[in-house]
């Protein structure tokens, strides 16, 4: 029998509520009804679709403060940041509401018929694979656009906020969602290959780790399924020697330890050329002390406790491989007293390859700081990763900083900015770190049958 799902928080340790996975039944009840809402959610048309949107957005907007609590008390994210992830879902369900329409329309094409177009249709039932670390914001820029689109979603989400699922299903159930239209599957990982197997299930979209992706893909691959893979990411942040360090350093502590540093995006690989890097360095480091653990329901508290107990022991082996193997330890690299899964806000400098620092995702409130000799050699050390998610160079030079960005091996680049997701913009990753796009017109175009149609 699968384990039942616990609700833990993260800054006690202690357990608030435990929830029963699903019976083979009800799974097989929720992909019924699913399979039974496509055709009925395609035929209500855009402007129904975008509706249930619109009402999405307005009711997150309207319980973001015990939204935002419960996401604090179930991942440990700050209150604010968890209030800021509410807000956003609520942007990028009114982005899709307002753009869908046009980003759906069919496009005309000049051929040899007398008429002959592309027309954008949905696929179907599609499955959500989602993570924890931003719970209802990974949920939401996924389901914006596939319910746009017409396509009805089963959610699996992570096994450690079972709580935000539901509560995710309950907002757009009393938006006006269909039976059928949106169901969360309390279900193991097991559980869910048999559903992403299950021939009602016509794509798949899987946010999470490298190991996951891999193993969603191939059973996808199996049975001949779309997926979109956004998995893992070692940003680099590179600074040259032009740069604005005061505005890099600043936004450099909340790119690292934003969210703990439990982000794909964030910055975790900080490059610095020679002829900045102690000044970089001394300034960094000052912030990063300032950084205050504690109660994440607190306004005072400015660094959040980890998600999960493992994921604080194998951020600390990693750590200390890198220190043992020559990193320099200038803050943190441990544990923090007491109850919770807290871990100090740390910082290694002379970072190499061969180390889980320079090499490996390091999922938690840790900067590696690599040096340059030069910004050719930023450039190489920026691309020297299996990921590819995303980078940001620093430059006072805007040309300058624009022909560095479009070298960096990465989906999404960015120039004296924090990189970031934006429901206007295509996310995702190449490399290791995936594939497809989320967001944008690419992200409503990932899951839809872009048909031709021609007409003699």
């Amino acid at each position: 029998m699968p384990k039942p799902f616990e609700s833990t928080n993260p800054h006690t340790g202690e357990v608030v509520e435990t929830l029963e996975p699903m019976s083979e039944a009800a799974v097989e009840r929720a992909l019924a009804a699913a399979a039974e809402q496509a055709p009925r959610w395609a035929e209500q048309g855009i402007e129904a679709r975008c509706a249930l949107l619109r009402a999405a957005a307005k009711l997150l907007r309207e319980r973001k403060a015990a939204l935002a609590r419960i996401i604090t008390l179930e991942m440990g994210k700050l209150i604010g940041e968890a209030e800021a992830e509410v807000e956003k879902c609520a942007l990028v369900c009114d982005y899709y509401a307002d753009n869908a329409g046009a980003q759906l329309a069919d496009s005309p094409v000049a051929s040899d018929a007398s008429r002959s177009l592309v027309a954008y249709q949905p696929l179907g039932v599609l499955m959500a694979i989602m993570p924890w670390n931003f719970p209802f914001w990974q949920v939401l820029r996924c389901a914006a656009p596939a319910l746009a689109a017409g396509n009805p979603l089963v959610l699996k989400h992570a096994s450690n906020v079972p709580r935000c699922a539901l509560a995710i299903e309950e907002v757009l159930r009393d938006a006006g969602a269909p039976p059928g239209v949106f169901q969360t599957l309390l279900i193991d990982a097991k559980t869910a290959e048999g559903v992403v197997a299950d021939a009602r299930i016509r794509g798949v979209s899987l946010t999470g780790s490298e190991t996951a992706g891999r193993r969603v893909a191939s059973i996808a691959g199996e049975h001949l399924k779309k997926t979109v893979l956004e998995l893992g990411g070692s940003d680099a942040f590179v600074v040259l020697e032009d740069a604005d360090l005061e505005l890099a350093v600043s936004t450099a502590v909340k790119a690292r330890f934003l969210n703990a540093g439990q982000s794909c995006i964030a910055a975790k690989r900080f490059v610095l050329v020679d002829a900045i890097a102690e000044r970089f360095l001394e300034a960094f480091q000052a912030g990063i002390a300032a950084l205050s653990p504690g109660d994440p329901l607190e306004d005072k508290t400015t660094l959040a406790p980890l998600a999960r107990k493992d994921l604080r022991e194998t951020l600390h082996e990693q750590v200390e491989a890198s220190l043992g193997a020559g990193a320099r330890l200038l803050h943190g690299g441990k544990s923090l007293d007491g109850p919770g899964w807290h871990y100090a806000a740390t910082l290694l400098d002379q970072v190499t390859p061969g180390m889980p620092a320079y090499e490996d995702e390091l999922f938690g409130p840790v900067a590696a700081v690599i040096r340059a000799h030069d910004e050719a050699a930023a450039l190489r050390i920026a691309n020297d990763s299996r990921f590819g998610l995303g980078g940001s160079v620093w430059t006072m030079d805007a040309a300058r900083g624009e022909r560095f960005a479009r070298q960096m091996a990465c989906g999404c680049a960015f120039v004296n900015g924090m990189v970031k997701s934006d429901p206007r913009l295509p996310f995702g990753g190449i490399k290791d770190s995936g594939y497809g796009r989320e967001l944008g017109t690419p992200g409503i175009h990932e899951f839809v049958n872009a048909k031709t149609l021609w007409v003699g």
